[in-house]
Order: structure tokens, then C-alpha cells, then sequence
């Protein structure tokens, strides 16, 4: 803003708007005073639910959380235009007021928590556990800093959480679909269809005469809109990343071998070897057990029979020594040669006898084949303290009114400037733009801008993009000069496509009649294919989706017909086959289906009881407030 209102009163006409805007203000403050200037826009609650308040900085911190979170998951930040598309906004403003309503209700009910119960829950929270299984408070730091939270505020978050599951566990409590239900449900997804099919395309449609001008002229008017222009815009951008800085930066070989010494242990893959482990009680046992094997009176297999182990009991799996816990049984798992049994070790649990049945060697990568990567690296490292300087000298140069290329030529960086982009990232001649960096928005950033408008830089990987918007191309209307063969060929597809579906409907009742797949397919020049035991939810090679759904919507013996490809091919079936599922209630498939329609049951119980909650209780948005936080005119859907 500031930045602005520096460029906009750099000439005498800005100098003169400029104070006379200053001068209202003065007057305002002085006459009003200055709280009352701002009186209707410093609202501060986004929300309301029963006697809880949720301020607009709360909402605020709620929703950017979740945007970062989001963004972190994509690996691009997501922007607030973005969301609204997605219906993000309206999304975590419910999620919050159900969460407050359920706050509200805890209150209301007198529920609290301790702090050495909420302590206990976060200490056997499997997710801050380290490899030794105990609670790691290292891990715990990172993982909450990582989502955005100090440990008070999550120990807050958490208390509250547990209070939340209180009421709806004891809401969803006892909640089990029937018998009924499962049965149902299992075959409906089990049941089974096979169909004969064939395909109809261009081949198929007949000879089809190029249109007369009249025809062509005639369709071009009926679907004008199909071939209009686009929106265009000429962009110019400067990207300022260490990526893109180091670009710039020579690194030496001596520089990157130095590197890569340092990491050669940790890179590469490391050696991994199948391991098995015998467990005794005493050493003494475990000797006598290893004299066996040795006299050759017994194999480790046979032993471990005779001691009434499963394999399972022994197997340690293919590991690499670190991931084996106990340290002397890693040493002598990676010390022996394949197939021979150690003798007997103490390790930090038991008396063992460790056996290696198979080694997958390491591989070490060679300098020459991560030398670019490690150069890169060092280059974009090197970098980072070069991308805060000319950050902060392009800011300089923006707000001294200079436009993204002339500060870009100043200090020596490349701008990008597009020429002409729709909104899809395309240019006139339909081939996608190839100079933005991958996960780059600019192109949607402006067209949510305008020629002349100073742009906030957009974050991007470390560093900012700079954009301005230098021109603007509106949509207009194509003359059929222009588009002629795209027209020609439009209208070609929907020819096509009309006689395909006259020919699948003259065939369905063909077969319906008594005809015979196999007939009709040899007069059409076609085969006859076959789709075997498919379920509703089957990807079937060569199969169109929409095949499949209509074989579901067919009787058995049934004819159906569908499109595909837009309309350029169509599908013609018969249902030869049906296999309706016997549902074992006491299988696992059925036990996983169970809780699945368990968890189902509980959200939508769980989601009836906050909404009849926060209308008892008494909800109330300040919609006003809400499009402050998640931008836009309205909040409203």
C-alpha cells in the first residue's frame, strides 16, 4: 500500500489527489476523532455461537493454518482465490463454529480434562514416538512447529479435542449397521457382470460429404460461442529464488567432491540383509542348541520346529543393520556369510543365535553421476543470501515507481514477459506457455489483476516472483474465416457422432428383435470382444467407463448402448452373465466393510447432533468480517 501511494503521487496530477485524500483525513480525525473514523470496519468477531465468540484474528490464525497445511500436502502455497474456488472458506468457517457449538455445549455440561490427563494423551500419541518407542520430545517440538503451534496452544487444541470426543463418542456410541445393511451393501459392490460388446467409430458412420458453405455458415452461428477468442494478457515476470539465482553461480569440482565425501555414507542404498533370530533364556541353552547345529544333528529350521517357533517368531526381515534394534545382534547379523548360524550372543534383551540367509549388497554412487544435483544445491545455498538482498532492492526499485522489467534490467535479472496467455495458460496458437517454473501461479495472479496495478511478489520456493500485467486482449468474436477448419472439423465430430448414435440405437433394437451380436458385428466389419467378471467400480482395459455403468443398469440377456470418447465411438452390449455374491458376515472383507459403514453411521450422527446443536445453542456470522479474513467481496455461496 505504501508502496502505492509513493508511485502514485510521483507525478503533479497523483501529488494533487494525494492531498487532497490527506487533507479529509486531517479534517476527519480532527472533527470525529480517530476511532470513530474506522467505526463499522474494526469488527472483531467473525462469529458467534451460543456465548462464544470467535474473533476475526482467531478465524484468522484458524484459516491460515489450514491453508498452510493444505499448501504443504500440494507443495505450493494455495492462494486465498484459489480456496474460495474450492470452497475451502465456507469449509473450515463451519468446521470452526461446529467446534465452538461443541466447546459451547462442554461448558454447558461441566466437562473438563486435567493437564496430566491431556500430558497422557499426547505422551501415547504413536506419532511422537522415536525408534526406541518411548516419547520423543524432539520429534514432539518439530511436528507441532511444523503445523504452527507453540506447545501451550497445542496442549490447549488438544484438551479441547478430547472434551469434543467426549460428547460425540457418547453421541455415536452403539452404533452398528445391520445385518441387513452389510448384506446389501456387500452385493452391491461384490456383484459381478459380463458382457460382449462392440465398438462403433468413424468407420462405422459412413461416408460423410464435406458441408456446403450455407451448412458450415449456418453451424458456425449456432455455436459461435464454441469459437470465440479468449481473454489474453501480455505478463511480465521476474522470478528471485535460490534455484533460480544459483542458476548463475559456478560451483568448482572441488567444492562438490568435498560434498559429496561428506555424504557418500548416507548416500546411495545401504546393504540389507535377510536376517533370522533364535531366542534362549540362559547362555547355556543356547550353546548347547548351537553345538547341535554344528554336529550337524539338527538345521536352525529343524530347531526352531522342535522349539515350536513360526517362522514369523524368527524372521527379522531384510533390513539394514540400523534398523535391527539391538546393537550386537545388528554386529553379528553383518558380520557373518550367508547361511551360517552365529554362536551365541547377549544382547540387549535376550541370548540369541542370529542366521543370515540372503545379503542385498549397497550401492554407492559414483561423483560423476550426482555431481550436477550436488552443484545445484551448493549454487542454490550459496544463493539464498543473494535472494534477500535483491528482494529487498527490488522492493526499492518497485516503490520507486520502476515496472518489473526495468527494475529487473537494473539489477541484472531475467524478466519473462508472455506475450499473450489465455487464462489456461495457452497461447493464441493453443500450445500451453512453457517458460513459467512448475507449481508458478502467475498466470491466474494476473487475471486477478490489471494494467498499471502494483502487485504484492508472490512466495515461491524460498524466494518472490515479481508480475505486472502490460496489456490486455478482451474476447471477441471470431469471423468464420478464421476458424473455418476448426468448424469444419467440429462439425464433422458431431456427424459422426449423430450417425453413431442412430446406428447403436438401430442395433439395440436389432438385438432386441432376436438379432445376434456376432451377425451384426461381421456386416459392420467388427469384432466381437468380451468382458469378463467385472465389478462396478472395475477399470476394464478398452472398456469405457460409461459401459460399465450402464451393464449395471441391464438385465441379464439386456441390450444397452453408451457413448465414449466424446461421442466419436459407441459401445454396443449384452449382458451374458450376473454373479450375485454369497456375503459371509464372518469374513474379513465383511469385518472391514463393517467399520466402514460404522464410521459413516457415527459422522452422519455425529453431524445431525452439532447442527440441531448450533441451532439450539444460537449461531450468527458476521459475513462482513468473514470476507475480511478469506478475501472477496462476499462470503456468501
Amino acid at each position: 500500500m505504501l508502496r502505492g501511494l509513493r508511485k502514485a503521487s510521483s507525478n503533479w496530477l497523483g501529488k494533487t489527489i494525494m492531498a487532497v485524500v490527506m487533507g479529509v483525513l486531517i479534517v476527519s480525525f480532527g472533527i470525529w476523532g480517530i476511532a470513530d473514523i474506522f467505526r463499522g470496519f474494526g469488527q472483531s468477531t467473525a462469529a458467534t455461537v451460543g456465548r462464544t465468540e470467535i474473533s476475526v484474528n482467531e478465524f484468522r490464525q484458524i484459516y491460515t493454518d489450514r491453508l498452510q497445511q493444505i499448501g504443504r500436502q500440494l507443495g505450493r502455497p494455495l492462494t486465498t482465490e484459489q480456496a474460495r474456488m474450492f470452497g475451502l472458506d465456507r469449509s473450515v468457517l463451519q468446521q470452526t463454529i461446529a467446534e465452538a457449538a461443541l466447546d459451547e455445549q462442554a461448558r454447558r455440561l461441566g466437562l473438563a480434562q486435567s493437564d496430566a490427563e491431556t500430558m497422557r494423551v499426547i505422551l501415547s500419541d504413536p506419532n511422537f514416538k522415536g525408534p526406541n518407542g518411548a516419547f520423543d520430545p524432539q520429534r514432539f517440538q518439530a511436528i507441532i512447529r511444523n503445523f504452527g503451534f507453540t506447545e501451550q496452544r497445542y496442549l490447549a487444541d488438544q484438551r479441547r479435542q478430547s472434551l469434543r470426543r467426549q460428547i460425540t463418542g457418547t453421541i455415536t456410541a452403539g452404533l452398528e449397521p445391520s445385518n441387513t445393511m452389510l448384506e446389501a451393501l456387500g452385493r452391491f459392490q461384490n456383484e459381478q457382470r459380463s458382457i460382449d460388446y462392440i465398438k462403433l467409430d468413424a468407420a462405422q458412420a459412413g461416408t460423410i460429404d464435406a458441408p456446403s458453405p450455407e451448412v458450415l455458415a449456418s453451424y458456425f452461428e449456432e455455436h459461435k460461442a464454441q469459437f470465440k477468442a479468449p481473454e489474453y494478457r501480455k505478463i511480465s515476470f521476474v522470478v528471485v529464488t535460490p534455484e533460480e539465482i544459483g542458476k548463475w553461480t559456478d560451483v568448482s569440482d572441488e567444492d562438490a567432491r568435498k560434498l559429496f565425501d561428506q555424504r557418500k555414507a548416507l548416500m546411495g542404498t545401504p546393504e540389507k540383509r535377510q536376517v533370522q533370530q533364535m531366542t534362549f533364556s540362559t547362555m547355556e541353552e543356547a550353546q548347547a542348541a548351537r553345538a547341535r547345529i554344528a554336529a550337524g544333528e539338527v538345521t536352525f529350521d529343524e530347531l526352531a520346529k522342535e522349539r515350536n517357533l513360526n517362522p514369523a517368531d524368527l524372521d527379522l526381515g531384510l533390513v539394514t543393520k540400523s534398523a535391527i534394534l539391538d546393537p550386537v545382534v545388528a554386529d553379528t547379523a553383518f558380520s557373518l556369510p550367508t547361511g551360517e548360524v552365529s554362536q551365541p550372543v547377549k544382547g540387549a534383551f535376550n541370548v540369541a543365535l542370529v542366521k543370515v540367509s540372503a545379503i542385498q549388497p549397497g550401492q554407492q554412487p559414483e561423483y560423476e553421476s550426482v555431481a550436477a544435483d550436488i552443484k545445484k544445491e551448493i549454487a542454490a545455498d550459496r544463493a539464498k543470501s543473494q535472494v534477500a538482498n535483491l528482494r529487498d532492492k527490488m522492493e526499492d526499485e518497485r516503490g520507486g515507481g520502476a515496472s518489473v522489467s526495468e527494475a529487473a534490467k537494473k539489477l541484472g535479472l531475467n524478466a519473462v514477459t508472455l506475450e499473450a496467455v489465455d487464462r489456461s495458460g495457452k497461447q493464441p496458437n493453443g500450445q500451453p506457455v512453457s517458460n513459467i517454473p512448475l507449481g508458478l501461479d502467475v498466470v491466474a495472479q494476473a487475471f486477478n489483476s490489471d494494467v498499471g496495478v502494483d502487485n504484492e511478489p508472490i512466495s515461491f520456493r524460498g524466494g518472490s516472483v515479481w508480475f505486472e500485467v502490460l496489456g490486455i486482449t478482451p474476447p471477441r468474436d471470431r469471423p468464420l474465416d478464421e476458424v473455418k477448419d476448426q468448424v469444419a472439423a467440429r462439425w464433422r465430430d458431431d456427424e459422426v457422432a449423430a450417425k453413431l448414435r442412430a446406428k447403436a440405437t438401430e442395433l439395440v433394437k436389432k438385438l432386441n428383435e432376436g438379432g445376434k451380436l456376432a451377425d451384426e458385428a461381421a456386416s459392420l466389419g467388427v469384432k466381437v470382444e468380451t468382458a469378463s467378471a467385472f465389478k462396478r467400480d472395475a477399470s476394464v482395459p478398452g472398456v469405457p467407463t460409461g459401459a460399465i455403468t450402464a451393464a449395471f443398469r441391464t438385465a441379464k440377456d439386456g441390450v444397452g448402448q453408451t457413448e465414449a470418447d466424446g461421442g466419436r465411438q459407441w459401445i454396443v452390449f449384452r449382458v451374458t452373465d450376473i454373479i450375485e455374491p454369497k456375503v459371509d458376515l464372518a469374513s474379513e472383507d465383511t469385518k472391514k466393510l463393517k467399520d466402514q459403514l460404522q464410521r459413516a453411521l457415527a459422522d452422519e450422527q455425529g453431524t445431525a447432533y452439532v447442527m440441531k446443536l448450533e441451532k439450539d445453542i444460537g449461531t450468527t456470522i458476521n459475513e462482513a468480517a468473514v470476507a475480511q479474513v478469506v478475501g472477496g467481496g462476499s462470503s456468501n455461496q
